[in-house]
């Protein structure tokens, strides 16, 4: 491979040969798991399927992060991989349900599994695997650890474990004849399925019910802006996420009364902090020069609230 010609590779072209491998390897798998009567090979092909399904949702993050946005689409279409992924999450979990239905099914009836085979294919799986995730890693070494590309990364390898699963599980069977062994390793498998189904269901939800992203902490960001020199107090703060890499936030900032030339160097370090500690770039940032009384703390703030309990009390 003369990937690193290209300092690693960009991360489109490496998820695009990724995904061309994977998608070759997973027809392989479910031709050799209906030739051997294999259910973990079948299970395999559900388990690289989901890997295919990651390595896709990567490359559609990359395309739509540098689609442009329109009049209609003011934040461009970084929901759409979003979305992409939910849907995607949820068929590997009916995916990996048919995998114990079917494994607890042939554990009562066995079936007869030619092992070498599994062997022979399961062995072809951890040397694509192996190659995959030394490229992945490569490439997400030089874009400076675009998550995307680390997700794809993990799943590759977790991908190259449970294939060496397989081959220890086909040399079992070799060795004692015991053709539940199959069933035991596809349950497995399948859990490793469910699971990865699972975080990205919660990942993407989150997303989309506008949530904090993902290992950021509120009160962490707000003690950050409120160290910036010249900044009193921050409200109203929420971040969320635009796309799986893109965060926004807005809040409101109250500062002193002082003109907008100076304020503007406040603007531009807050922005700096939220750029470097937390790489959130979209950014609302409303000042508010308030008055404050200790009695009675920021009238502003006050008044809304207020205004809000009027409006509830009538």
């Amino acid at each position: 491979m003369h990937v690193h010609s290209h300092g690693g590779g960009s991360p489109k072209r490496v998820l695009t040969i990724s995904l061309a491998v994977t998608l070759g390897y997973i027809v392989l798998l479910v031709v050799a798991g209906i030739r051997a009567h294999s259910l973990a090979l079948l299970s395999e092909a559900g388990h690289n399927l989901s890997d295919f399904l990651a390595l896709l949702l990567s490359l559609v993050a990359v395309y739509f992060q540098s689609r442009p946005a329109n009049p209609s689409k003011t934040y461009g279409y970084q929901r759409a991989g979003v979305l992409a992924a939910l849907v995607n999450a949820s068929s590997l979990v009916v995916v990996s349900c048919y995998i114990f239905y079917e494994a607890f099914r042939r554990i009562q009836h066995p079936e007869h599994v030619q092992a070498s085979l599994m062997m022979w294919v399961a062995g072809a799986g951890v040397v694509m695997n192996g190659a995959i995730a030394l490229l992945l890693y490569r490439s997400a070494g030089h874009s400076g650890g675009d998550v995307n590309l680390r997700s794809a990364l993990l799943h590759e390898v977790g991908d190259t474990l449970s294939t060496a699963a397989v081959i220890a599980g086909g040399w079992a069977i070799l060795v004692t004849g015991n053709y539940w062994i199959d069933s035991v390793l596809s349950i497995v498998i399948g859990v490793l399925i469910l699971w990865s189904g699972f975080g990205i269901v919660r990942e993407t939800l989150n997303i989309l019910l506008e949530g904090t992203p993902r290992g950021m902490k509120l009160e962490k960001i707000a003690s950050s802006i409120r160290e910036v020199d010249g900044v009193n107090d921050v409200h109203d703060l929420h971040v969320w996420s635009i796309g799986s890499e893109t965060h926004a936030l807005s809040c409101h900032i109250s500062i002193a009364d002082i003109p907008p030339s100076v304020s503007e160097r406040i603007l531009r370090d807050v922005k700096e902090r939220l750029h470097h500690g937390f790489r959130i770039d979209h950014t609302t940032i409303q000042f508010e020069h308030v008055e404050c009384e200790v009695a009675h703390g920021c009238v502003m703030p006050v008044t809304e609230s207020e205004a809000h309990h009027h409006s509830h009390s009538h």
